[in-house]
């Protein structure tokens, strides 16, 4: 099953993915790339730097090769010596040291990026189980990495060999020459040996950066069942999110039905759209929309209505421009403010009339409702005159 799920990842990671591993540690690096920078810097600098080296060296063997009667019988004095030449070649050394570490530090950020992450240290106990290292160790890119391994220590091998069989009569010429030439020639001896080196390890570190590159991509490819979960958990799971909807649809319903016996007023079309108005002018600016349906809520809002002595008004342009422009717990728009207000005055003067303090008013006048307001309008075309 583990075979045929590798086999079946067949698909570019993700962005989402490749974040996740990149907190985890996971970046592509080529320690063969790490050395040639290394050792590179280290040789630059001894070229560079080569006579004061050599200068520094000398003195050194003559510093400590020198003896007197006082070194020989003050015991102290001898430690002393000693701490000043360690003192002394560790401020040569070290920045040495800090150069090779800054210049593998910077080739690791060439290769993958800047990444600062405490994971990799975090312990993982289920790579204590001896059967998942066997099958660490037995990989492929286990394979790879050692016979890449194998090859260069065989090559540099070979060239160090190689090196010293061709300057064997120079390195033993040097017993004879002065400290001085003896130090010279070393140096330049290095220097040779030390480039034969770096070739070698940019020859490995070109080969090695798309490799790396390439078992990095391998590792982290995903299979249509990683995709399809990714997205769930990325836009959600989409049964849920449709639960989760029709349940605020539910609520929103209830809250609506809830302020229609509060209303001053329905308007309505006779079979489709029922629209819930409150007004209060020391509260609000004006008419607000309480509740609205369609069809069967709609129907459902008529007769709460009616149980709750709230007018219901047939007004079907008016009802349709609401329900269609109208949002739930919001002012009416401006553009029907005049045909609501027609409305109330119509349901105020009734509920005077009703209680007997006015004359029954008239039938309800033509509203005022801008025909591009109603959804059910259908606006003639310009007619074409034609000569």
């Amino acid at each position: 099953m583990a075979e045929q799920s590798s086999q079946d990842r067949n698909l570019p990671a993700s962005q989402r993915k490749l974040t996740k591993a990149r907190e985890e540690g996971q970046v592509a690096r080529s320690r063969d790339f790490g050395h040639f920078i290394a050792i590179g810097t280290c040789g630059a600098l001894l070229a560079a730097f080569a006579p004061l080296v050599a200068d520094w060296l000398q003195q050194m063997l003559v510093t400590g090769l020198r003896f007197d009667s006082s070194a020989v019988q003050n015991t102290g004095l001898m430690g002393e010596r000693l701490i000043e030449l360690a003192i002394r070649l560790m401020l040569v050394i070290v920045p040495f040291g800090l150069a090779m570490m800054a210049a593998a530090l910077g080739g690791g950020i060439v290769i993958g990026g800047w990444n600062w992450t405490l994971q990799p240290l975090m312990p993982k106990f289920g790579k204590l189980n001896p059967l998942t290292g066997l099958v660490g160790i037995v990989s492929k890119d286990k394979l790879i990495d050692a016979l890449k391994g194998s090859a260069l220590a065989l090559i540099l091998g070979a060239i160090g060999a190689l090196f010293l069989k061709a300057h064997v009569e120079d390195f033993a010429g040097v017993m004879a020459m002065p400290l001085p030439a003896a130090i010279r020639s070393l140096s330049a001896s290095m220097l040779g040996g030390l480039t034969l080196l770096l070739l070698a390890l940019a020859a490995f570190a070109m080969i090695d950066v798309p490799l790396q590159r390439f078992q990095h991509a391998q590792r982290l490819k995903m299979s249509h069942q990683e995709i399809k979960q990714e997205h769930k958990e990325v836009e959600g799971n989409q049964e849920i999110k449709a639960k989760l909807r029709a349940r605020m649809r539910e609520m929103t319903k209830r809250r609506m039905l809830a302020a229609v016996p509060k209303a001053d007023l329905v308007v309505m079309n006779p079979t489709h759209y029922a629209v819930a108005l409150k007004y209060d002018d020391k509260k609000m600016g004006a008419p607000r929309v309480v509740a609205k349906g369609a069809d069967l809520l709609a129907m459902k809002i008529r007769d709460l209505a009616k149980d709750s002595k709230v007018p219901v008004l047939q007004a079907p342009v008016l009802a349709r421009a609401l329900y269609a422009h109208a949002e739930l717990d919001r002012e009416i728009p401006a553009a029907l403010f005049a045909a609501v207000a027609q409305v109330l005055a119509y349901v105020y003067q009734l509920r005077a009339a009703l209680a007997g303090q006015v004359a029954m008013p008239a039938a309800m006048p033509e509203l005022n409702v801008p025909a591009e307001l109603d959804p059910h309008h259908t606006p003639v075309p310009d007619m074409e005159v034609y000569e």
